[in-house]
């Protein structure tokens, strides 16, 4: 059976070396990285079970790392960060964050709250997550919607919006809106991006794509 795997994101060498210590004698395997850039290479290689994510970093903080990486993983992750501020804690939860433990902790603990997170994870994932709406079948585990019985072929974010808007049937969205749904507060590019996607979104479902109505002056809503 192969082991669980954690990666370590912090810049400090000693404290990354501590946590392995522990982590490997309770049977984790361990893969490292010194800050938010290093994690993200990484990440381009392998997908952790759970990363511990250190929230004062160089070059990349974990905050801006966390971002990064959600694009392209659900991985749980857990802040470590000598920081106790309650903004911090939401902010970092609301980035994603499955917990958040304060710098110095006990070993016990740090682990108590990784088995919590795993476990948390794995019952999530025994929940059906297949959606049907109308001509549209969403799998939200392998990432797959299928139209009218054919698979379509869609980036991330297409993958995001498209689920969104079926999800919601009716609902009419903003660009504003849509935009902090799919690519989070964060992003700092035109709301015609939500427009882009869309046109590419009603090309790709073909004789389905006037499906997704145009509401103008407000936004988009699709309607089964």
């Amino acid at each position: 059976m192969d082991k669980t795997k954690i990666m370590i994101v912090d810049d400090e060498t000693q404290m990354r070396e501590l946590i392995r210590t522990f982590l490997e004698e309770a049977n984790y395997e361990v893969i490292e990285a010194t800050d938010g850039l290093d994690a993200l290479t990484v990440l381009s290689e392998q997908i952790p079970d759970l990363m511990l994510v250190d929230v004062m970093m160089p070059y990349m903080d974990g905050f801006s790392f966390v971002t990064e990486a959600r694009k392209f993983t659900t991985a749980p992750l857990i802040f470590l960060t000598a920081k106790g501020e309650e903004w911090d804690k939401v902010y970092g939860l609301k980035l994603g964050g499955d917990d958040y433990i304060v710098k110095p902790f006990m070993p016990a603990e740090l682990l108590a709250r990784i088995e919590s997170v795993l476990r948390r994870v794995q019952q999530t994932e025994s929940i059906p997550t297949q959606y049907e709406k109308g001509p549209f079948v969403i799998d939200e585990h392998s990432y797959t919607i299928k139209l009218a019985e054919n698979n379509l072929s869609l980036t991330r974010k297409e993958f995001a919006l498209l689920c969104i808007l079926v999800k919601n049937n009716d609902r009419v969205y903003t660009r504003n809106q849509l935009l902090s749904l799919v690519w989070g507060d964060s992003y700092r590019g035109s709301d015609r991006t939500v427009d882009t996607h869309i046109k590419t979104l009603r090309l790709k479902m073909g004789e389905y794509g006037s499906l997704i109505e145009t509401v103008w002056g407000v936004g988009y809503k699709l309607e089964v």
